[in-house]
């Protein structure tokens, strides 16, 4: 099996554990998120089993010498906080918390047909092609 199928494979499950979870509902997202409402502690359920079952199964791949499809690990090195990644996660944030949306979710709800989902992913892909395309003028800004 290459490793193409492996991460289609691997994305559908994911999108079939978000579906199950509620993950795809932004209504779940944003009652986690509103802790002085009618607060809703799913999320918090599924961000503890992912928590989790990374815990384990990180320790447990990483003592290989390698991943099964690929020749090195590609793990990341840096551990900066700079000014783009608490722009980037800012922005993250806000979005996530106002859409209810966060992009794998975002992604796999279109599969419904909700018309929020078409709307949240487009907005998703103008925002990746205003960022591509302002990356320039950010680099010589922001370090």
């Amino acid at each position: 099996m290459n490793r193409y199928t492996v991460a289609l494979l691997a994305g559908i499950l994911f999108a079939i554990g978000l579906g199950v979870s509620g993950m795809t509902q932004p209504q779940k997202v944003i009652g986690f998120l509103d802790i002085t409402g009618d607060w809703n502690p799913a999320l918090a359920f599924v961000m503890i089993g992912a928590i989790g079952f990374h815990a384990v199964t990180y320790r447990w791949v990483t003592k290989r010498s390698s991943p099964i499809l690929e020749d090195q690990f590609h793990l990341p090195t840096s551990s900066d906080l700079t000014p783009s990644l608490l722009i980037g996660a800012a922005l993250f944030g806000t979005g996530w918390g106002l859409g209810g949306f966060c992009p794998g979710p975002g992604i796999a709800s279109i599969a419904s047909g909700n018309t929020q989902s078409f709307i949240f992913v487009g907005s998703m892909i103008a925002g990746m092609l205003l960022f591509r395309l302002s990356k320039p003028l950010i680099d010589k800004f922001l370090p």
